[in-house]
């Protein structure tokens, strides 16, 4: 019986539906979000004179008013301010995005209400009733993993206060590293002189007194606003000069690393990105990802090509 000749296109369809993956995989915070140190699902206002603002700051989609005068109330750079429009609205898209993915990792360790003088190594932590952060320096050590993930979980519902002198230093990680304070159903409040880190995600409001600087992170909100009372800094570029160890972190888009995004079937799933050192070298072997899949695919195809003419040969 002389075997059908399978056309090579079908033979491409056949493998590529074996060996790439179906899942949609984008960073942690979106294209439109990253571009952002400031959105405001209800506005933004930024009081008080003397703030300094690295990246994009947008009020969407509630309300969209952004207050504040440049240069008396704040200056800005490496962005625009942007009332409404088609990249606030889309960043609101992916802030809910990311706000589902990280709510929903997995805990690495036992809950936490508060925390003071600590260390802390990448994880995941969950303060299911409230966290307080009560003054002391926090110091997040990355062990030397340049791709680096911390995720706090504030249970919905309940809020994120930093009160004042409080200390967030991110140590011994690199241009991939990711922090992220997540409140699905919260506001986040930080006390004056409160020196911070990494990027606030919050369904409710976020409000900063005076003398408060996250130099390596953003402020994001989806239904309240943002509210700056005077002399704040808030650097999505983690532009070096602007204190604590953000020249360490001046590539990493404001800690919005650390791992992927997924979306797939309707589930939105965040995963850790593979160690690797900050000196590059060694650590575990990252799967593939899709541009990986069609070098394999194209590596395959001889063989299966190879199979078939056998095959045909012998019927």
């Amino acid at each position: 019986m002389k075997v059908p000749l399978i056309s090579f296109s079908s033979i491409v369809l056949i493998l590529a539906l074996f060996l790439v993956p179906t899942a949609n995989a984008d960073g942690i915070i979106g294209t439109n979000l990253s571009t952002f140190a400031i959105l405001g699902g209800a506005g933004v206002a930024i009081n008080g004179t003397g703030s300094v603002i690295t990246g994009s700051v947008g009020g969407c989609c509630v309300a969209t008013a952004v207050t504040g005068v440049i240069p008396t109330d704040f200056t800005i750079s490496g962005g625009t301010v942007q009332s409404g429009g088609g990249i606030a609205t889309s960043a609101q898209g992916e802030l809910g995005t990311a706000i589902n993915g990280l709510s929903g990792m997995t805990p690495t360790s036992p809950p936490i209400s508060s925390l003071g003088t600590i260390t802390l190594g990448p994880g995941v932590y969950s303060a299911p009733s409230g966290l307080t952060l009560t003054g002391g320096t926090i110091t997040l050590n990355g062990g030397g993993n340049a791709n680096a993930l911390w995720v706090f979980q504030v249970g919905s519902g309940t809020s994120l206060t930093a009160q004042s002198n409080t200390v967030i230093n991110v140590i011994n990680t690199g241009s991939g590293a990711g922090v992220y304070w997540v409140m699905p159903g919260g506001s986040a409040v930080l006390d004056p002189n409160v020196t911070f880190e990494g990027n606030i995600l919050a369904n409710a409001s976020i409000t900063l007194a005076t003398n408060d600087t996250d130099p390596c992170g953003r402020l994001l909100t989806q239904t309240a606003s943002v509210t700056l009372a005077g002399m704040d800094i808030v650097g999505a570029g983690c532009t070096a000069g602007l204190g604590g160890s953000t020249a360490l972190l001046a590539g990493s888009s404001g800690l919005g690393g650390g791992g992927t995004l997924t979306t797939s079937g309707g589930t939105t799933t965040v995963t850790a990105a593979p160690f690797q050192s900050i000196g590059g070298g060694g650590g575990t072997t990252p799967v593939p990802e899709p541009a990986t899949f069609t070098l394999l695919l194209a590596g395959l195809l001889p063989f299966g090509l190879f199979a078939l003419r056998k095959l045909q040969a012998s019927c």
